[in-house]
């Protein structure tokens, strides 16, 4: 049984999907949820399914290895960047290499790097009048939503969509497309 590990910083729709779609899955199961917010609506959604969740700081983050020993711990076979804000700390990358996967809110490389997450992404989309824009789900190295692209989803842009339009486009295309990517990648592993 493969073992995924989520970490997420807000509402936690993203981990919530995925633990709904691996829960009576042969092949795989989210084991644990870490975040970056004391408050992040994910820890409810993970009391409600059962499912471990940890709050952690910058400090056991970045400064000491707290968080690498948890996850050294709970040996994911995949860990799963799903609306997580922080960037990942290169002694995590460089323990889990090729393991570490994130979800973006836009085509990459365009509306990448710090500060482009959830609205400012879609905000920007509108306001550059794209025609389209869509997910990427991409490996994690040293630099943000710089890492090699797994798997993108395309939706258009309509003239009169809102960032909030876009937003809801973007959030179908995450709930169809990431546990199938997520999946996909865990089945193909040696």
């Amino acid at each position: 049984m493969k073992r995924i590990v989520i970490f997420a910083s807000g509402g936690g729709t993203n981990a919530e999907n995925l633990i709904t779609f691996f829960h009576n899955s042969d092949n795989a199961s989210v084991i644990q949820v870490l975040t970056n917010n004391p408050c992040a609506k994910v820890l409810e959604r993970c009391k409600k399914l059962k499912i471990s969740a940890l709050s952690f700081n910058k400090i056991a983050f970045t400064e000491t290895e707290d968080v690498l020993n948890i996850l050294k711990a709970s040996q994911p076979d995949l860990i799963v960047l799903a609306g997580f804000l922080w960037k990942f700390p290169e002694n995590i990358i460089a323990e889990f290499p090729d393991k570490v996967i994130n979800i973006h809110p836009a085509l990459l490389p365009k509306y990448g790097g710090k500060g482009m997450f959830g609205k400012h992404v879609h905000e920007a989309v509108v306001k550059n009048k794209e025609i389209e824009t869509g997910i990427t789900i991409h490996h994690v190295n040293e630099n943000y939503d710089d890492g090699a692209i797994i798997f993108q989803a395309k939706c258009e842009v309509k003239t009169t969509d809102s960032a909030n339009d876009v937003a809801e486009k973007i959030h179908n295309l995450e709930m169809k497309h990431f546990p199938l990517v997520v999946e996909k990648l865990l089945t193909s592993e040696k």
